[in-house]
Order: structure tokens, then sequence, then C-alpha cells
């Protein structure tokens, strides 16, 4: 019989299937945003098991078993590292048509040629045989890195990180280029003003600055910037529930940042506007830099309280918001460009009714000499799935450009998760493929497969400068 993971796996006619083999599935990885571990990458790390490397962290996996009534010690608790991963294999069954099956039996077949279904009669032999070979060298870190051909990887990185792995990762002998990404967003979440000042203090430590104003604030993070270019770093990223409504000038921004400096709580207005004001500074910045900004915008977060005041964030609580996002993103794209300092720009939309208004928003900003000045990123997070990620490209399709589209990212907490730029190449011949056998486009395999080979690859390394 023919395994569920085989050649064709989701290739459904034969241009699709002559796109993908010929010319995507050999192209390398630029995975240009993720949440891997810098200190597992510049430790070499080699993984005991099937639970440390693929369901340690992982929020998607602990959505679907919670769903499946799984209790909670199986997915964040006490549970002994075989006694959650048969919870896993016991809620996979269930997953059907939900993007985790695909993603579990890919990642099975390409880390260990393990063809099998995952269930729970299958989960003693899968575990014993897939712990076996991550026992290997081969399955190491950097030999894992190897084996897919990854050769960038940006990592999410707070302005206080003494990047010390980044420092030894550049003159390791690991195969990828892992540079750090300036995610500043403790800076700008005020809402909680004892935990923002206890952010304060710690980056006045850090960037030897005393914060005491909002230009001392901005003298800080300018330093820290600098500090990560020194190390390689090539993008900063926002995760926003959306863009600040307004951008105050520094005599308010100053004003607001002072009182909420003093202990005291700012009102909604007051704190659009400081957010405002310190998110188009720093675009300013990373344009200086020739950085990428990269907006995650629509996550509504912790939604659950109970869960989040028991275990922080990141738990797998989150929802897509239905929060207005096209004025505030156009009022933060338009000031930065009548300053002359929009910087280039991926948009991550995460509510899929939003798709053609980030779309036209690209299209709004440009740079004579450059494939895209703003860039409308791949579906994240609720939408790297078949259909959310369908709906992006045909967005981008007919709005801009397919042809300059960056392409895939892991936006992953798990080394496990490389299968998922195979997951979207698939996708993408299956859509291209089935416009050439319609003729919709041209049946041109050195026009259409060339176009597919940027977009997994080069265009993204291009944009990175890489």
């Amino acid at each position: 019989m023919t395994p569920f993971i085989n050649d064709h796996f989701l290739l459904q006619n034969h241009s699709a299937q002559r796109l993908y083999h010929e010319y995507a599935a050999n192209e390398p990885i630029f995975d240009y945003h993720c949440h891997l571990v810098p200190q597992d990458l510049a430790n070499n790390r080699q993984y005991k098991n099937l639970f440390e490397i693929w369901l340690e962290g992982d929020h998607y996996k602990w959505r679907a078993m919670r769903l499946h009534g799984t209790e909670e010690r199986y997915c964040t608790g006490d549970a002994e590292p075989f006694e959650k991963f048969k919870a896993f294999a016991a809620t996979v069954p269930h997953t059907l048509r939900n993007p985790l099956y695909h993603w579990t039996h890919l990642e099975l077949a390409r880390y260990f040629d393990i063809q099998e279904l995952l269930n729970a009669e299958s989960a003693p032999h899968i575990w014993e045989n897939a712990n076996a070979q991550l026992a290997n060298e081969s399955h190491s870190t950097w030999g894992i890195l190897d084996k897919f051909q990854v050769k960038f990887i940006g990592t999410t990185d707070d302005p206080t990180d003494s990047l010390e792995h980044h420092q030894a990762l550049s003159s390791s002998a690991c195969p990828a280029k892992v540079a750090p990404s300036f995610r500043p967003d403790k800076a700008f979440f005020a809402e909680n003003i004892d935990t923002w000042n206890a952010y304060m203090d710690n980056l006045s430590e850090v960037s030897g600055t005393q914060i005491q104003s909002l230009d001392d604030l901005k003298a800080a993070l300018k330093s820290r910037i600098d500090f990560f270019d020194s190390v390689g770093c090539k993008a900063s990223d926002h995760g926003l529930l959306r863009c600040p409504n307004r951008i105050a000038d520094d005599s308010e921004a100053n004003a607001s940042f002072t009182k909420a400096r003093n202990g005291d709580a700012l009102s909604n207005d007051e704190l659009e506007g400081y957010v405002g004001n310190l998110l188009a500074s720093l675009g300013e910045q990373y344009s200086e830099k020739g950085w990428v900004m990269q907006l995650h915008l629509g996550a509504l977060r912790n939604v659950n309280t109970a869960l989040y005041e028991q275990l922080g964030t990141d738990i797998g609580c989150d929802s897509i918001t239905d929060e207005l996002q096209i004025p505030s993103l156009a009022k933060l794209l338009g000031e930065l460009s009548s300053r002359n300092g929009l910087p280039k720009t991926i948009l991550y939309n995460l509510n899929p009714t939003e798709n053609y208004t980030f779309a036209t928003m690209c299209g709004n900003f440009f740079e004579a000499g450059l494939k895209g000045k703003v860039h409308f990123g791949t579906g994240w997070w609720f939408c790297d799935q078949w259909e959310g990620m369908n709906w992006q490209i045909n967005a981008l399709s007919n709005l801009g450009l397919l042809s300059h589209f960056l392409g895939m990212l892991t936006d992953s907490r798990s080394l496990m998760s490389y299968p998922r730029h195979e997951y979207f190449r698939r996708l993408l011949c299956q859509l291209l493929g089935s416009d050439m056998e319609q003729g919709v486009i041209p049946n041109d395999f050195n026009l259409v497969g060339g176009m597919v080979k940027n977009i997994c690859y080069s265009n993204a390394s291009n944009y990175f400068n890489h």
C-alpha cells in the first residue's frame, strides 16, 4: 500500500509534481523568523527523546490535546515524557483535517523515515525507533540543519539579551548562519505598570543608561540596536494586537512616559500616543541600519485567564482578533515614509478576512531598485495551513506580485518544524500546477519553475541581504 507521506503527497496533477520535484524540493531553507532557542543551536543540542525535540514547548500540540479532553499534566504538567508522548499519540487520529495531522506524519517521515500512522497502538514502537536515531550525530541540532539545508535562521530576542550564544555561533561550525532579531515588545506594554517598570530597570542595567525620560529610553534602545547590529542582526520583530492609532509628539509622549515611570497608570489615549511615538522612532533606526521591520498583527493573547495566571504566556490559549487594523497601520507606515525613515517591512496578518486590505497596503510604499519595499508575509500561526496559506497567496497574487513573495518561515519553537517548508512548497506547486493545467498561466516550466525557486529561497535571501 502506498504510504500516506509519498512522493506525490498533496500534488494532484503532473504539472504540480514536476514543479515540486524539479524546482522546489532541493532549494535550501531561509528561515527568517522563528523561536528556536539560541543556546540549543550554539551547543549543538542532542535531544534525548521525541518529547524533548517534538513536544517540549509546542502549544499547537497542547491546544489539540486539550480539545481532545487530555488532562493538563500531559500537556504542561509533571507527567513523564513518554506519558506525554502517548497522550499526544492518542490525540493524533482525532486531528484529521487539522494541519497537525499532516505536519506530524511529514515530520516522522522526514526526520526518522517512519511511515506508520501515529496513534496509541503505534506510539511505543515509534518512540523507541525515533529515540534510537536521535542518539546519532546525524540527529544533533547541527546534523538536522545540515540535512534540511538550512542556510539562515533568524531567532527572536529581547533587547536585554546578552546574545552570547549568537556570538559563539558566529565562530562555530554550525551549518546555518544564525542571527538575532530585535523584539522590543516589553518596552511598549505599559498596561501593567509594575511589570513595565521592572523591565525599564532591567534595560537600564543592561544598556548602562539610567532611564528616567523617553529620550533615555530611546538612547538605551539605540545602544542595544547598535549591539544587535554588531552581532549580525538583520531584522526587528513586533507582536502587536494592532498598530497604535495615533503618534504623539515628543513632548506629549515624554509626559506619558514620565507618568508611567512614576508608577501611575496611563489612559488608553496616553498609551496609544506613547507607543506610536516609540514605534515610529524605532522604525527610523531600523531604516538606518538596513534592517527589515516585521509586524505580527492581530493576535488576542492569553484569553484563558486562569491558565495564564498559572502558567504564563505562550501556552496555546490565544485567538484571532477582529480588531480594526488598516487605519492604524496606514498611519504608522505613512508617518515613517514622510520622515524618509520607512524600513523594509513585512506585514503578517492573522485575520484572513483582512487579507485583501493588507495586500493593498503593501502596494502603497515602494523604492526604486527594491523588489517590494513592504511585503505581505505568509499566513502565520492559525493561518499557516493549507487553506490559510492558499488564501494569503491568492490575495497577494491578485493585488501584488507573487513572483517577489518571500515564501515560508517556521515561526516555531521546535527543531522538528522544517518540513513545514516542504508543506508550503507542495502547496505552492499544487496551486501553480493546477493553474498551468487549466490554462490560467502559461505551460512554461522555465517561467513558472523559476518563480517557484525564487519564492522558496532566493527572494528572502536577497531581501535580507544574506
